[in-house]
């Protein structure tokens, strides 16, 4: 079927790479996985084979009934909906443990799709998850590195993600414009043990990454914090006031975080 630009399509059509994938999640045996975006069905074919069924949610309604055709309905359950407004919890519920997710992500929607999978963690186990390139640097991202940041912030704090390999845009059907990394994202939130609250934490995470040009110091005084408060809670958390939010660890800016609710 012709893919749709307009809806971020770009098939993945390299035998190899299809099968790295539905290998990068571990061994799929009796395992329910949901794809996001199957689109043609090059992945799930290779996943069909391997795991005790699939959960495909797909928003063309034209691809969700070729591949409602194209597999047995014991093997393949497709949803023909917005993943953003699909529910890992049921579908976990009924698969009777955590899920396993595969995706190759639309680039327009990549971060609505990662914050909604990270509000899901409960349902989840593992992720694989296709993005563009330069999307899976900032993700992987390590603290003080140019591509380290908000991201890498947000996702890395409900569990460790790694780069797997990257594609060309030969490997696609119509080619991108872009080359794509798969990255394997394991679901396992920090927050507990970094002693800080879920609800409040990301978007005082946001705050802190707001202006990255700003100093971390500049950043908080726009988030309202006093400036004898932002003093106190640097020095509590040892961090120099000069520093910057992408020269800080998720360790460092949660014990910020811990100072500035007692300051």
């Amino acid at each position: 079927m012709p893919a749709k630009p307009r809806l971020g399509q770009n098939f993945l059509n390299d035998t190899d790479a299809i099968q790295r994938i539905a290998a990068s999640n571990g061994d799929l045996a009796g395992r329910t996985v949901v794809e996001i975006g199957p689109g043609a069905g090059a992945i799930t074919s290779a996943l069909v084979a391997r795991a005790a069924h699939v959960v495909a949610v797909e928003l063309d309604p034209g691809l969700a009934a070729h591949l409602s055709a194209r597999f047995p309905a014991g093997k393949l359950t497709v949803h023909q909906q917005d993943v953003l407004s699909f529910e890992f919890a049921a579908a976990a519920a009924q698969a009777g443990g955590p899920l396993l997710v595969f995706g190759n992500l639309p680039y327009y929607i990549t971060s609505q799709i990662l914050l909604k999978l990270a509000a899901s963690h409960a349902a989840l186990e593992r992720a694989v998850l296709m993005v563009q390139r330069e999307v899976a640097e900032r993700i992987t991202a390590q603290p003080g590195s140019r591509d380290y940041g908000l991201l890498s912030v947000t996702v890395q704090m409900y569990g460790p993600a790694e780069s797997l390999f990257t594609l060309p845009p030969s490997a696609f059907s119509p080619p991108p414009d872009v080359h794509s990394s798969v990255f394997r994202w394991r679901f396992a939130p920090r927050f507990t043990e970094l002693g800080v609250e879920e609800d409040s934490f990301p978007p005082f995470i946001r705050k802190v990454f707001a202006q990255k040009r700003k100093t971390l110091a500049n950043n908080l005084r726009a988030a309202n914090f006093s400036p004898a408060a932002i003093a106190a809670a640097l020095a509590q958390a040892g961090i120099d006031p000069r520093a910057r939010a992408e020269a800080l660890s998720i360790e460092t800016l949660a014990a910020l975080w811990r100072a500035l609710q007692v300051t």
